[in-house]
């Protein structure tokens, strides 16, 4: 078996376990977000430090995603703007709080917090955060991570609490403990990572379930389409004048 076929089944593999587990996790997340729309309210979306930041990207302004979305997209967690810098800041106590006070992010909106690790300051102040003003959260993590980090490690928030403990719904992404899952004789470290694609699959599992449930109820489902394809441009236009002022979409 090639490397790529190995990796490609231990991608399987662990989609295959989300299905099989966190079907009914993600059915009430859509619901949640279904609810959020039907109420005309915005999804907030904060991937909150290295590479989960792409969590929110990847629900932002994305072709076949929800169109009320506002991705918390703050360039000093994102590894893009320097990893050392990132790493520094995601562990530090109450920086989440203060990016989390310049978005218009009011009682009873919903936030989706997206962080396979589960476990740094910027993490579990935002929920924290969102608890203390009264705002729904969705955390996609990894438990299993998070209970593997002993207490006294120094990428822990000062509480030692884990993002599943403190959102009202988690889903497991079941990434696992390291991360990385591919095994090389006579090198040491695992290679090839999986939570960037195992966050991606969990949200776009909520975009669907979010948009079945809005189509069961009759009411229209605000998608982006393609404007890469016939029609795309004209479809978005559309949603673009409901939505734009409100999701942060500057020049759109």
């Amino acid at each position: 078996m090639s490397l790529t076929e190995l990796y490609g089944d231990e991608v399987k593999r662990l989609i295959e376990k989300i299905v099989s587990t966190q079907q009914e996790k993600i059915r009430e997340g859509g619901k949640i977000l279904a609810d959020a729309i039907a109420d005309d309210r915005i999804i907030f979306v904060f991937g909150t430090g290295g590479h989960s930041y792409i969590g929110a990207e990847e629900s932002y302004y994305r072709a076949g995603g929800l169109v009320p979305v506002y991705a918390i997209l703050d360039q000093d967690i994102s590894i893009a703007h320097g990893s050392s810098r990132s790493s520094s800041i995601e562990r530090t106590s109450g920086y989440a709080q203060a990016v989390l006070n310049t978005h218009p992010i009011e009682r009873g909106d919903v936030m989706v917090i997206v962080n396979a690790y589960g476990i740094n300051s910027c993490t579990i102040d935002t929920a924290l955060w969102c608890e203390e003003h009264e705002v729904t959260t969705i955390g996609i993590t990894s438990p299993e991570f998070s209970k593997s980090v002993p207490a006294n490690h120094l990428a822990r928030h000062p509480s030692k609490k884990n993002l599943y403990e403190l959102v009202n719904l988690y889903i497991d992404n079941h990434m696992p403990e390291k991360d990385a899952v591919i095994k090389i004789e006579g090198v040491f470290p695992l290679v090839s990572p999986v939570s960037t694609i195992l966050n991606a699959f969990v949200i776009n599992a909520l975009v669907a379930e979010t948009v079945g449930i809005l189509n069961e109820r009759g009411i229209e489902a605000p998608v982006f389409t393609s404007a890469n394809v016939e029609g795309g441009e004209e479809a978005n236009r559309r949603w673009l004048k409901k939505y734009s002022s409100r999701i942060n979409l500057k020049g759109k």
